[in-house]
């Protein structure tokens, strides 16, 4: 059986000492256009963080059975070639991370890491407590032969790239690297609120995917963060959970089965046309009203 190091568990002391310097650079120095770190909303995102670490485990024993199911199945085998590996997870997470964005089921667990109003490397940490949503995606790799625990490893990697995107203290890396990689100011655009910004720059590692098909963005304005519609509270529990209780607003409110499975798996902040909804309260979305091209 492959065993591969935790590369995140083992990240975690760099992850906070990080947040640290980040933190300590803010008060010694903030531009007028940074919007820093707030007490609550980090202390949410730390929560967010420590409880997905837990969350976490408990979602790893059946996507574990049912990758191990598919790849005893399957009579393919790749070679593990590391780079062409990770470059194939990548392209699979940048669908994964795409559709997260534009089916609402898949939004009610993502929404989570979009719902800081601020941007920093703590905003990384603000992970979902759901996270059964994702692994369909990668399942073409298991079907070709890459081994499941090479696929979670491939994806921690990712993960772990991906931390120190989060931030405003790096405006722009050299034009070579933003052309072909996953950059702060990439990031930033894909958490951004307005509506030129909704929707883009779904990358990990590379931002070539987006290049490719047509969901890319470049940083102009401004960014301002959160959600279309914030949640309101810094309570982590809410935060978990406050689109899937929107979802089932919505679903009592569904006049017909076909509304319900909009509301199901249509973009977030979908709605039928008025008039068809039962009078039983009110139906608002939690969340962001999606524009993602395609």
């Amino acid at each position: 059986m492959k065993e591969f190091p935790d590369v995140i568990a083992w990240s975690i002391p760099a992850f906070v000492l990080l947040i640290v310097l980040e933190r300590v650079s803010y008060l010694l120095h903030r531009d007028d256009d940074e919007v820093g770190y707030g007490g609550a909303d980090t202390a949410t995102s730390l929560a967010m963080g420590l409880g997905s670490i837990f969350t976490d485990l408990l979602w790893k024993v059946p996507i574990a059975a049912a990758y191990a199911l598919l790849y005893a199945l399957t009579p393919l085998r790749v070679a593990e070639t590391w780079p062409l590996i990770l470059l194939a997870q990548d392209f699979f997470y940048y669908w994964s991370h795409r559709g997260h964005h534009v089916i609402r089921l898949l939004w009610a667990s993502h929404v989570v890491h979009h719902s800081s109003q601020r941007f920093n490397l703590s905003t990384a940490l603000r992970q979902p407590w759901t996270g059964l949503t994702s692994w369909v995606f990668y399942i073409p790799l298991i079907l070709i032969g890459v081994h499941p625990a090479v696929v979670a490893f491939c994806g921690s990697v990712n993960l772990l790239y991906q931390f120190w995107i989060h931030t405003e203290r790096i405006d722009r890396m050299p034009r070579w690297y933003e052309a072909v990689f996953n950059t702060p100011s990439h990031h930033r655009v894909h958490h951004a609120s307005q509506g030129g910004y909704l929707d883009r720059n779904f990358g990990g590692i590379l931002i070539v995917w987006d290049r490719l098909f047509g969901s890319f963005a470049a940083e102009r304005e401004r960014c301002v963060y959160g959600l279309t519609k914030n949640v309101g509270s810094y309570n982590p529990v809410r935060v978990a959970f406050h689109e899937y209780a929107s979802i089932a607003r919505d679903l009592r409110a569904a006049a017909t089965w076909r509304h319900r499975v909009g509301h199901l798996f249509r973009a977030p902040g979908w709605q039928p046309a008025p008039g068809a909804v039962r009078a039983v309260g009110p139906a608002r979305p939690d969340g962001r009203t999606s524009s993602a091209p395609g």
